[in-house]
């Protein structure tokens, strides 16, 4: 059987942060995970799978008795927000009737785009559906990536590439990726392109350095577990 493990599941409470930040009685923890999920169900259908595409590469969910935060990253922060807010005041009614609750929303612009491994694997899912060369589409966003700063990239597609009758799988590699260091900031995104086809999968894995002491991380919060740490050595 494979042994591979998801980078960010491998680092979840040593160095990365959870991204819902909540605490519930057992008997309320189920029905919380599910609105949770129907939340970044609904948030990526509107803001990444309808156009213009917003960009948004991660949504960090916390509660309070009082209120639901949301926490939206995103490349494109003019596409969420809308014309004097008016996009982000439409989305905080629908997620209100959605819950029940009380919901606030704060966004969080990325950078650099190309150092982020959800929005370069999603960028290379767009270009295939666009019928662009798979080897040119993995080739130029590996250059970008390395270029954007990260010590190392990998970039792998599987599926009907090119239109081939049997499945094939294509995997590119610049850098270092060292992906059982606990202690090494790997960024890990999976996309799918819906192709005239069939599906391909997009995978990106981006090494972006070692953790360090007192890295704060744009997401960080005051909430439990709100913020990515570097290990302590023993």
């Amino acid at each position: 059987m494979g042994q591979k493990t998801h980078p960010f599941g491998l680092r979840l409470g040593i160095t990365e942060a959870h991204r819902s930040r909540w605490y519930a009685p057992k008997a309320l923890y189920g029905e919380l995970l599910v609105e949770d999920q129907k939340i970044r169900a609904f948030l990526d259908h509107r803001l990444n799978r309808t156009p213009p595409n917003a960009a948004v590469s991660d949504i960090h969910i916390e509660r309070t008795r009082e209120e639901l935060k949301v926490i939206i990253r995103t490349a494109r922060p003019g596409l969420v927000i809308g014309p004097k807010g008016a996009e982000v005041d439409r989305m905080t009614e629908e997620l209100q009737y959605m819950t029940g609750r009380k919901v606030s929303i704060s966004i969080i612009e990325i950078k650099n785009p190309d150092m982020d491994a959800q929005l370069v694997a999603e960028n290379v899912a767009e270009q295939l559906k666009k019928r662009m060369s798979f080897r040119r589409a993995v080739k130029m966003r590996t250059e970008a990536v390395m270029q954007a700063g990260a010590k190392g990239v990998r970039l792998k597609i599987s599926g009907r590439l090119g239109g081939a009758e049997m499945s094939r799988v294509l995997d590119v590699r610049q850098g270092s990726l060292p992906l059982s260091t606990l202690q090494a900031n790997v960024d890990y995104g999976f996309a799918e392109s819906r192709t005239t086809y069939g599906v391909i999968g997009v995978k990106c894995w981006i090494y972006k350095g070692l953790y360090t002491e007192g890295q704060e991380d744009d997401t960080s919060s005051n909430a439990a577990g709100g913020r990515a740490r570097a290990r302590g050595r023993r």
